[in-house]
């Protein structure tokens, strides 16, 4: 009797231990069938709804679907999407040689004795040392993208009339789970439910050309995320690599990130409230080319999963 109720005891303590690991790593698709719009839990190939609030409280349901069947969607609809500028050293470090950016402000003031307008011009140069991060990039650098912007897997990234030079950036993309503001660093990974594969699809002419970069990081398809939620995976050592037709272009490691996602998070809700739902594409590494029309561009991360689109033209 003794050793009966010691198996089932160890037996018992085996399938905690299991639905524990279970709920700690899951994947939650958010999709479409037929008239039905829901979150679901991926197993295997197949996808069981669930009911309630994927970020509060929610229940499996008895209905379930093959992945073949649905339409897999953006995985969250985010009140705000942001994404890191600069935060690979392999992205922002140049080469050997030092170099140095001029700016020059000028300022026009109205002289209060001869009502005349009198303009001072102000000019500041600052020097790059060759392996260090620029000075601008040692705080987070996070930027908006539109949520209209959004695009999912097996979507078409949509190059625009006018648009004639359109890079792929791989990203890690962190996904909010609770109301995040004035977060410490080291509470910063209570606050992300999970993670999912991003493109922060990037048009350099306008990029560099415009004032701001709400076409040419905004633009429609240009944020293709996907396919999953993947939650209980940690963001400090995830290998993110890139393919342009199957050749890869892209492959670097998160630990390799200028600012990780806990400092990330914790830095933006010093400013913006963050929500659930929320997206945070965390940078790009090394260097980036051109896509065109007929290409397809995969962005795989390990433990994450991989994200698939393909190029067309308007």
């Amino acid at each position: 009797m003794t050793t009966s109720r010691s198996v089932y005891l160890f037996c018992l303590m085996v399938l905690c231990v299991r639905t524990v690991s279970a709920a700690e790593s899951q994947r939650f698709a958010r999709f479409q069938k037929g008239n039905v719009t829901s979150y679901g839990v991926v197993e295997n190939n197949q996808v069981r709804r669930i009911d309630g609030d994927l970020f509060g409280t929610w229940k499996p349901t008895n209905e379930t679907y093959a992945l073949a069947d649905v339409k897999l969607l953006v995985p969250t609809q985010p009140a705000h999407v942001f994404a890191m500028a600069g935060n690979y050293r392999s992205h922002v470090v140049k080469g050997a040689t030092p170099s140095s950016t001029v700016t020059t402000i000028t300022t026009i003031t109205v002289d209060a004795n001869t009502q005349r307008p009198t303009t001072i011009t102000t000019t500041t140069e600052t020097l790059s040392i060759p392996g260090e991060v620029p000075e601008k990039f040692r705080i987070p650098q996070p930027f908006l993208k539109t949520p209209s912007s959004l695009t999912p897997h097996k979507s078409s990234i949509i190059i625009p009339t006018g648009a004639t030079n359109v890079h792929y950036e791989a990203e890690l993309v962190a996904v909010i789970g609770k109301t995040a503001r004035n977060v410490s660093p080291e509470q910063a990974l209570d606050f992300v439910f999970g993670y999912t594969c991003g493109n922060d699809v990037s048009e350099r002419i306008w990029q560099k050309g415009d004032v701001q970069w709400w076409r040419a990081k905004g633009s429609d398809t240009f944020g293709p995320c996907g396919p999953y939620i993947v939650t209980g995976v940690s963001p400090h050592d995830l290998m993110v690599t890139l393919r342009l037709n199957g050749k890869e272009l892209q492959k670097e490691s998160t630990s390799q990130l200028i600012h990780d996602v806990a400092h990330c998070v914790s830095f933006i809700s010093q400013h913006n409230t963050l929500l659930p739902g929320d997206l945070i594409f965390m940078g790009t590494s090394g260097t980036t080319s051109a896509m065109k029309p007929g290409d397809k561009v995969e962005v795989e991360i390990a433990n994450v999963g991989l994200l698939e689109n393909d190029v067309v033209a308007e």
